[in-house]
């Protein structure tokens, strides 16, 4: 696996190293030995999938506050995404910057999130499937969440129309971190 740095400390995007023959490719997309040499969490407790039926839909911003806050290594098994992180780290370089990339089935890209970043994505096809290893399990009572379009970290979203959004997302407020 070849390890990215993006620009905001601690996330990576994670490229395969294909091993290809007449049958196709192997490759490796997790190895807890090598995010552990590179000082990225290793313990993964939880696995999600999201799949989500039409283009345009949009989910997030979301994240675990303490006790709980959580890694991420996400990567789309089917279609395609438009991936936002923020880094909500308030001991960062990095605090308030966003950073996304185009990660999908066939570019096989994977976004590695580490905790402390709130996680949001929008759909680029119908019929998207999103796989998510979690390095925590989920605790709905520190579940929390930032407005996709808050203007004091002034996402590019890829958006012509109207995203379909849940109302729990349209919920969350505008940016309160200091």
């Amino acid at each position: 696996m070849k390890f990215i740095e993006t620009k905001l400390k601690g996330a990576y995007v994670i490229e395969i190293e294909p091993i290809s023959d007449n049958r196709g490719f192997f490759a490796r997309s997790w190895c807890q030995q090598e995010f552990r040499d590179r000082g990225l969490n290793p313990n993964l407790v939880q696995c999600n999938i999201s799949f989500n039926t039409k283009k345009g839909t949009l989910r997030g911003m979301h994240y675990q506050a303490k006790p709980h806050e959580e890694a991420k290594l996400v990567r789309c098994t089917k279609g395609s995404i438009y991936d936002v992180i923020i880094d909500i780290r308030d001991d960062s370089s990095t605090f308030k910057q966003w950073f996304a990339i185009e990660i999908g089935a066939d570019n096989r890209k994977m976004l590695y999130i580490p905790e402390g970043f709130a996680h949001g994505f929008m759909t680029l096809e119908d019929n998207t499937e999103i796989f998510y290893q979690m390095s925590d399990f989920y605790h709905s009572d520190v579940a929390k969440g930032i407005r996709w379009d808050d203007p004091a970290f002034a996402i590019q979203w890829h958006v012509t129309n109207q995203p379909i959004i849940s109302a729990k997302d349209l919920s969350y407020p505008l940016h309160s971190f200091k």
